[in-house]
């Protein structure tokens, strides 16, 4: 049954936020995009969103019946505004919220842990995806990818540790099913591309499809730390948090495959390669 009022994608200019916003419209839902400049987007209704300022909140949720949710990027603790948030949300009448997490974060774990672990609480009808690395992180507008322009190069803490990267059009086609389907999951989702690589095997693909030579460089954890503080601007506590990221993949910590994507949508989900060369075609 398609709702009548709309969904609320908060982060819909983002990297899951627009292509969830987008399946939506394609499927009939209407969509409330919400962004920091309330950036419109062809046939949802736009408005503007900042987590840190709550005078935009009222404006997004009134009439709203789901939501999903993207954390604020770069908070170490992000419970902070988005509880308060979430409470309103649910005085206003929203129904269902969607919650986009990280496999590396459990439920009550640091960052967006603690908001997993009330969801249930707040409401009746929920889902926390918890994806993988993104595959676009090479393609995109992350860090790897930047250097990767820059350099031909990316670094990692992660040793010869292996991610299930998974494409951000699955985490969304998820996300959509997750915010339409009659029944919501009720449950936490941990997704994955159908294989886990090392990040050398990363930068032979990267290679392979880019006709341009990749090299992945190895990097302590501390070294990590101090490059993503000291060149890239990233706070330090979110970079003492990323770097130990790096050193649980390389401990085996994402060294796994699920079946969630293929569950919730009936087919399975795309591989590295496959997506490495559709966004490059897209780039040109």
């Amino acid at each position: 049954m398609t709702p009548t009022r709309p969904t609320l994608v908060v982060g819909a200019t983002g990297t899951t936020g627009s292509r969830t916003a987008t399946r939506l419209l394609a499927t009939g839902h209407p969509v409330r995009a919400a962004s920091r400049r309330g950036t419109p987007l062809s046939g949802a209704e736009a408005v503007r969103f900042d987590w840190y300022d709550p005078t935009t909140h009222d404006a997004a949720l009134t009439g709203a019946d789901r939501v999903h949710l993207v954390p604020p990027v770069g908070d170490p603790d992000p419970a902070a505004v988005m509880l308060p948030f979430l409470e309103r949300a649910r005085s206003l009448g929203v129904r269902r919220a969607v919650l986009l997490s990280s496999s590396a974060v459990p439920e009550g774990g640091p960052a967006v842990g603690r908001v997993h672990q009330a969801l249930p609480s707040l409401f009746e009808e929920w889902a926390v995806l918890r994806p993988s690395w993104f595959m676009q992180n090479f393609t995109g507008a992350h860090l790897h990818a930047a250097t990767i322009r820059e350099s031909g190069a990316f670094a990692t803490a992660t040793g010869d540790g292996r991610v299930a990267y998974v494409d951000a059009d699955d985490i969304a086609a998820v996300a959509v099913r997750a915010l339409t389907d009659e029944d919501a999951p009720n449950r936490d989702l941990v997704l994955t591309g159908p294989e886990a690589l090392t990040h050398d095997e990363i930068a032979t693909i990267l290679t392979e499809v880019t006709g341009r030579p990749v090299a992945h460089h190895r990097l302590t954890v501390a070294e990590v730390r101090h490059r993503l503080t000291e060149q890239s601007g990233i706070p330090p506590e979110f970079a003492a948090l990323l770097a130990d990221m790096d050193h649980a993949i390389a401990t085996g910590a994402e060294s796994r495959t699920t079946d969630a994507v293929r569950h919730l949508t009936g087919r399975p989900p795309g591989d590295f390669r496959t997506a490495v060369e559709r966004e490059t075609a897209l780039a040109l």
